[in-house]
């Protein structure tokens, strides 16, 4: 009988503190509850079970034992049926002091007891906001009196506890949704790919929708979308989008932005990348031929360099009149960089405010292992005092260095010594002690006159300023390093990227500058991504990136591969149960056994293509003779070949099997096999074949042939010739065509023609697979 799948129906509720520390890493709708929160919800779930399911054993025998253990057996499954949550697990939760309601989904059970945490997006919704963390405050001093006894009593309750936020926090199950209908807050929405985008932040953040909330997504290049959930289906206060085909429409909230987006749409259509006012498209880069492009305030133009010769260093150059905007990043494109390099996000770079940028790559730098392409980018600058971005013009050329060629390397200027200056002028000149410019001796004093009037030069780099010139009062000097510039936007610019902290957007830390929030985040952020080496998907490599594992250290894996590849499998060559990540090493053992495996027997048959013991599939030599084929006999010969010779007789000095070969001799050279498919020499019907044996043989005339066999019939290096089988002649002639290659012996080639039954291809893996190779 179908038992129909029961209906778990849970009612619970409980209050809780809001934990008074911020965890900003839970995602969407998520919270932490604590452990005994679990308990009871255990406690509580009952289900509700049609009638006919306990109509299954009607005919209890309270009398008869099987009745009996049918009974308890079905009385046991019912108590672990009342044991079942539903799945998902959702939850209301009301702040009663605002009465705001928001549904949410569990993370973990986790949690301090008496607390819940909350993700930022349901502090937001309940109007929860967490205060700064108080200073450890001192323990309350008992006041006593002069005679020594406490004036008062003491307060031992925590006076700040009704300060604490508390939330109602009640277990709801929502009804699979299958519409929904968003209206953005600001006009301009317009990203490359709503449902793509929509999808991967609802299957990753969220369990739940609340009508009448609000919900934020991050877009592709760190904007965030705000929408209003203004219509739900099925109706009600909430629905669950787990498991289930969720219908999505984005409409404007009125006309009035629908126009304005639509407005702006328009407008960024007509700076699309690829038009004469956009942003260059970018593509793949051609070594030693330059790529002129442009690219507006705020964007990237991505280029590609697929391909490159390995052994030689490769610079990359970018070329431009607006030096102090734009800049130049390079990431490799490998299993351990995957996303294409940004200010934030980037292996190397050069910030500096040249007209010309260099990048220079060595062939030993370790981020290129393995790397399939080179990502470049070329990025302007936001500019947040003019309302209309600006368009920048570019050239970007890569070329190969030769090893002996130091063209591209970075290497200090050579310094001029000040006696070769002065010999580089003539006798009738002298140097300004103020702006070391050389004049002549006869107009020395009006120059100076007019050079301390007007000019200054400054103490820290000695470049010469006028006094009352804009670039002298923006000149500034970073008192951190050796950096200096003369325009308040270069000095702004130094400062965010060098000297100001940057959050990272993938986990909690907080760099200090942005080259190390690139360096965090192309290393040890959670968030980076990687191409996994188990499922070969693109994921975030997760971890904790201030308290790796040991084993993720020791083994060069990331936390997601150790714990996909933790997965088992079969192993393809010996089938026994191995660990995704432990397959490499598994596999070296294979290889190392194949160097110390002895070369099997072959059959002394010249005309057989089998070994003396037999060949498995999974590389057994001798599998013939454990499953009870024999343990050989003194001739050489394989089982098949010496079966004709075998009978039951006590022979302790082999002449009567040496008989009984030679009369086989005689036989095949008077008689023949009589197969079509014979190719041996010594029978009468393989002679007839090729017209050398057409009249017949006496015995007479086929003894002296045989003779000088039947001496070599002691020498079991010394080949025999019997008639076989077609099958094995062909394994024989195959296992010739694989040794005539020079990779195996000849004998491995006989033992993996026999286990794959005369398949070439599949031979040709078996060897791979089990037989060492030639020296």
């Amino acid at each position: 009988m179908t038992v129909p799948t029961p209906e778990i129906t849970l009612k619970w509720s409980s209050v809780f503190r809001v934990a008074d520390r911020s965890n900003k890493t839970l995602p969407g709708d998520k919270i932490l509850l604590p452990q005994s929160a679990l308990e009871q919800l255990l406690a509580v779930s009952t289900v509700t079970v049609t009638s006919n399911v306990r109509q299954t054993n009607s005919a209890f025998d309270p009398f008869n034992p099987y009745s009996l253990a049918a009974a308890r057996a079905e009385q046991s499954q019912w108590r672990d049926t009342q044991q079942q949550l539903p799945h998902p697990l959702t939850f209301r939760l009301v702040n009663t002091e605002n009465g705001n309601v928001v549904y949410a989904g569990i993370r973990e059970f986790s949690a301090v007891e008496g607390e819940v945490e909350l993700s930022p997006f349901l502090l937001e919704a309940l109007g929860i906001s967490i205060p700064p963390p108080k200073s450890q405050s001192k323990p309350a001093s008992v006041h006593s009196s002069d005679s020594g006894l406490p004036d008062q009593p003491i307060d031992l309750t925590n006076a700040d506890d009704d300060n604490v936020p508390r939330v109602t926090i009640h277990a709801q199950q929502l009804p699979k949704g299958t519409y929904v209908r968003l209206r953005p807050l600001e006009a301009g929405y317009n990203p490359e790919d709503w449902k793509a985008l929509l999808e991967r932040h609802m299957r990753e953040n969220f369990t739940t929708l609340t009508n009448g909330g609000i919900l934020t997504v991050r877009g592709s290049k760190t904007e965030e979308f705000r929408f209003l959930i203004d219509k739900i289906t099925p109706d009600g206060d909430g629905i669950c989008v787990v498991d289930t085909d969720l219908e999505v429409d984005i409409e404007a909230l009125n006309e009035e932005q629908a126009r304005e987006t639509l407005k702006q749409i328009m407008a960024k259509a007509q700076k699309a990348p690829g038009t004469s006012e956009g942003t260059s498209v970018g593509g793949d880069l051609n070594l030693w031929n330059p790529t002129i492009g442009q690219v507006l305030d705020g964007d990237y133009v991505d280029y590609q360099l697929p391909s490159w010769d390995r052994s030689q260093a490769i610079d990359i150059e970018l070329s431009t009149e607006d030096g102090e905007n734009l800049q130049l990043f390079a990431s490799p494109f490998s299993p351990r960089q995957r996303a294409r390099p940004r200010r934030d996000e980037h292996v190397l770079a050069d910030f500096s405010s040249q007209t010309s940028r260099n990048i220079t790559i060595q062939p030993s730098n370790i981020e290129l292992e393995n790397a399939e392409a080179l990502f470049i980018s070329v990025h302007a600058s936001a500019n947040a005092d003019s309302e209309t971005p600006r368009l920048h013009k570019f050239s970007l050329r890569s070329q190969s260095i030769p090893k002996n060629n130091s063209f591209g390397s970075s290497s200090n200027p050579v310094a001029i010594d000040e006696d070769e200056d002065t010999k580089m002028h003539g006798p009738d000149e002298e140097q300004c002690k103020n702006c070391h410019q050389w004049v002549p001796k006869r107009t020395m004093m009006l120059h100076e006159n007019f050079c301390l009037r007007n000019n200054i030069i400054c103490p820290h780099c000695s470049n010469v300023f006028q006094k009352k010139s804009e670039e002298w009062e923006n000149h500034w000097h970073c008192p951190y390093d050796s950096q200096h510039g003369n325009t308040p936007s270069s000095k702004s610019r130094h400062d965010d990227i060098y000297h100001k902290p940057h959050q990272c957007p993938g986990c909690p830390y907080e760099a200090p500058s942005l080259m190390d929030l690139a360096r965090h985040r192309t290393s040890v952020c959670p968030g980076k991504l990687i191409l996994c080496q188990f499922c070969h998907l693109e994921v975030p490599q997760e971890g904790d990136p201030f308290d790796p594992s040991p084993e993720s250290l020791i083994s060069g894996l990331t936390a997601h591969e150790l714990a996909d590849g933790a997965r088992t499998t079969d192993c393809h060559l010996c089938s026994k149960i191995v660990r995704l990540r432990d397959m490499a090493t598994h596999l070296r053992h294979h290889e190392l056994e194949k160097s110390t495996r002895s070369i099997p027997e072959i059959c002394r048959n010249e005309n057989c293509g089998r070994t003396l013991h037999g060949v498995g599939k999974n590389g057994e030599i001798g599998a013939a003779s454990r499953m009870g084929q024999g343990p050989g006999n003194d001739l050489g010969l394989c089982s098949i070949c010496f079966g004709p010779l075998y009978v039951s007789m006590h022979d302790p000095e082999g002449k009567a099997l040496k008989r009984r070969v030679e009369r086989r001799y005689l036989a095949q050279l008077i008689k023949g096999c009589g197969q079509a498919s014979c190719t041996n020499e010594w029978c009468k019907t393989a002679k007839a074949k090729t017209g050398k044996g057409s009249s017949a043989l006496s015995t007479q005339e086929a003894l002296p042939m045989v003779k000088p066999l039947m001496e070599s019939y002691g020498d079991r290096t010394s080949p025999m010739y019997f008639c076989v089988d077609s099958t094995s002649q062909k394994r024989r002639k195959l296992a010739e065509i694989l040794a005539a290659e020079k990779n195996f012996d000849f004998e491995w080639c006989i033992a993996a023609c026999e286990a794959e039954t005369g398949n070439l291809d599949a031979a040709r893996q078996w060897l791979q697979n089990w037989a060492p190779r030639m020296r």
